[in-house]
């Protein structure tokens, strides 16, 4: 039996890689994956569809609910709700399928018309675009820190998005720790085991990765050019943000910054970071065996497993951490997302008893939904026998306990408003440094000028 429960989650993991948590990659640099998933009741230019339910709905019984992919969000809510219904008889979820991004154009839609009775009971929202739509539109969400929901079972870095001035907006969801994914048939021809990169330093791993480009002729991680992914997970690595509690920009002077640019720009200069030019090419050299790792969300194990003659050969650590950083650590976070009680809702009660029973208390959930590849920031679920099931493909680890462990263990960092800027001129910057050689102190001043000038400073 735990066989068949392994095989389903890593078969069906292939959905979850590209269109849950999500990667940059696979939809554009400054959104996550998330926004890739197709969508039958919303046109890319905003106009609506008959089969979209807008507003709470009438029946006592029943939650109204807006978020994206069949294969993964909505089974995770449709099954949340089969399962509250078993002390609840006749409680019903009415689900309406809208992407990542129609969603967002809806609520700002709802605002500016000054009607937010469009909004239904409850949506589901990307976690970096939280803290921009909190602060921009408070009256469409309804605050959560009295609600008995107990946030502090879930990962401290995934409640943050959702937490604006000290109160809680959203219900943690889906899991974005990050995980260094090793080859360890090539750490073998190297000399090393996965044991010699777990809980270590960047200077050490760098001088590793060396001696692992010698001996097996690959680079030890894969890039997409231009891409600040790894830059962002490091800076969240040690605590660091591109924002400071004030909401200024914090990139010139940010004391983690130069310093992980400086590691990318050495590693890519010592061939042991190759950079690849599309999406495409980053899973494809994950998959053909001519990179010997790779470090993303754990999402990322839905395309490592695409390739099933490398079963047995992978496994997974924590990354490395920042030498000489205060507050540095081996864990950081890359996509996830939250689900949101509208200001709408008519029946505030019930959802708020509705996601306390299941997101924020039921193992049950969890141990269900792993199957699409959902993985928790809830803690509790981590102590699960499912959980702890030895995945084979990752050299027969317990690899989604291990990511839930990651999860509780990642710093915060500040998003805000305007975080998609500040990563994409982050994202211009590297690409500067990496690919036309720019001076990294000019472009990281740059990097400043066009965030604040974005910001109206």
């Amino acid at each position: 039996m735990k066989r068949k429960i392994v095989a389903v989650v890593l078969a069906s993991t292939m959905v979850f890689g590209m269109t849950a948590c999500g990667s940059s990659g696979a939809s554009d640099s400054s959104s996550t994956g998330s926004d890739a998933a197709t969508d039958d009741t919303a046109t890319d230019d905003g106009s609506e569809d008959a089969n979209v339910t807008e507003g709470s709905s009438d029946d006592e019984n029943t939650l109204t609910v807006w978020t994206w992919d069949p294969n993964f969000n909505i089974y995770a809510i449709e099954k949340a709700a089969e399962i509250y219904a078993k002390d609840h008889p006749g409680f019903k979820v009415d689900v309406s399928e809208i992407k990542s991004d129609d969603i967002e154009t809806r609520l700002t839609t709802a605002v500016s018309a000054g009607d937010l009775s469009t909004l239904p009971d409850i949506f589901l929202m990307q976690d970096n675009s939280f803290q921009k739509y909190a602060t921009n539109y408070p009256d469409i969400f309804t605050d959560l820190t009295d609600s008995g929901i107990d946030f502090s079972q879930f990962s401290q870095a995934k409640v943050a998005y959702s937490t604006l001035d000290g109160k809680n907006y959203g219900v943690p969801f889906d899991n974005g720790a990050v995980i260094e994914c090793l080859r360890t048939d090539m750490l073998e021809q190297a000399g090393y085991t996965i044991d010699d990169f777990t809980d270590i330093t960047w200077s050490d791993f760098m001088e590793k990765a060396k001696v692992v480009k010698e001996k097996t002729g690959q680079p030890i991680l894969t890039s997409q050019a231009g891409s600040p992914d790894l830059v962002m997970e490091m800076l969240q690595s040690c605590g660091q943000s591109l924002f400071n509690e004030d909401g200024s920009v914090n990139i010139k002077d940010n004391k983690a910054l130069k310093p992980i640019l400086e590691i990318y720009q050495q590693m890519v200069a010592d061939g042991t970071i190759v950079e690849v030019t599309d999406w495409d090419q980053y899973i494809a050299s994950i998959n053909n065996g001519t990179v010997a790792g790779v470090i993303n969300g754990c999402w990322i194990m839905a395309s490592i497993v695409a390739n099933d003659e490398q079963s047995g050969q992978w496994a997974i650590t924590n990354m490395p951490k920042l030498d000489g950083v205060d507050g540095a650590t081996n864990y950081s976070n890359n996509g996830g997302s939250s689900w949101v009680i509208s200001s709408n809702c008519q029946k505030q009660d019930l959802a708020i008893d509705f996601m306390k029973s299941t997101f924020a208390g039921s193992t049950d959930l969890y141990d269900d939904i792993i199957s699409k590849g959902a993985l928790a920031t809830w803690a509790p679920a981590g102590d699960t026998d499912v959980y702890a099931q030895p995945v084979e493909f990752f050299s027969n680890e317990a690899v989604y306990a291990k990511i839930v462990d990651f999860a509780t263990k990642t710093p915060s960092n500040i998003t805000g408003p305007f975080y998609y800027d500040a990563r994409d001129a982050v994202g211009v910057a590297l690409s500067n440094i990496i690919q036309s050689g720019a001076d990294m102190d000019d472009e990281i001043a740059t990097a400043q000028d066009t965030v604040e000038f974005n910001m109206g400073g």
